[in-house]
């Protein structure tokens, strides 16, 4: 039997296809260089990092665009489950000589009526000072700078870690060959990843990002939200950060769940 939704998604897919055809006048030479890149788009394992690019935000976008709560930002490619529970003070994994500056974050979760959520489950990762990630790049431990966490009883957490660095998404395969073909950079601001789970909200997947980073106008990927820029504070030999998150009731859906 049909899955009926992939029919629907198919069929409509297929006539923007067709249209986008006779509209740019694409030619069969064109289209068969477009099915050997995409070939190796495949064969490179590319085609996630190729969509969270260039078409996860624009999902995100369509469900989440005009709703209330915290907007979300990509997931990426570079999540990893099981992360190690934390307890407090919360400090996230780091090798003994971790490069970076030393920075404290603070969040707070609330629902949308400003009713603080404790016991909210909180999970994160980033990427190092470097702008590489653990299980993604060799010398790096295990699980270094990925951590799940509580919120306390008035919903706020604070967890110690080190600024993130911008970095480039990977530029040898497919993708890369693509940016060079639209002239676009590769490069992602600097950012922190938050999945927050409280019983009776929708999951929040969303990251936080930093004010005065140079790739904020321009990421690559298009996750940033004005909504997500943290304020960075010198506080001595550390930073601090902080954010609000407002999660939705799940009585309050996404457009198109």
């Amino acid at each position: 039997m049909a899955n009926q939704r992939v029919v629907e998604i198919f069929e409509a897919f297929s006539e923007k296809a067709k249209e986008l055809i006779e509209e740019q006048k694409i030619t069969h030479e064109e289209y068969r260089q477009f099915c050997l890149w995409f070939d190796e788009l495949g064969r490179s394992g590319e085609i996630p990092l190729f969509m969270d690019v260039f078409f996860e935000s624009h999902v995100l976008r369509g469900m989440y665009g005009d709703m209330p709560g915290t907007e979300p930002s990509l997931l990426g490619p570079y999540y990893v489950d099981n992360e190690p529970e934390l307890k407090e003070p919360f400090e996230l994994p780091m090798r003994p000589d971790e490069k970076g500056e030393v920075f404290y974050f603070t969040g707070i979760v609330k629902s949308l009526d400003g009713k603080p959520l404790g016991n909210t489950e909180v999970c994160m990762w980033q990427a190092d000072a470097d702008g590489e990630y653990s299980h993604f790049a060799d010398g790096i431990p295990e699980y270094n700078l990925r951590g799940k966490f509580k919120t306390d009883d008035q919903g706020k957490f604070t967890v110690k870690t080190v600024i993130p660095a911008p970095y480039q998404i990977p530029t040898g395969g497919p993708t890369g060959q693509f940016l060079d073909y639209i002239d676009s950079h590769p490069y992602r601001p600097a950012h922190l990843h938050f999945i927050i789970r409280a019983e009776g909200h929708d999951e929040l997947i969303t990251q936080v990002f930093f004010d005065g980073d140079k790739w904020l106008d321009t990421d690559v990927a298009d996750g940033v939200r004005n909504s997500l820029i943290s304020n960075l504070q010198k506080q001595g030999d550390h930073t601090t950060g902080a954010l609000e998150f407002e999660l939705r009731p799940v009585s309050v859906p996404a457009k198109n769940k």
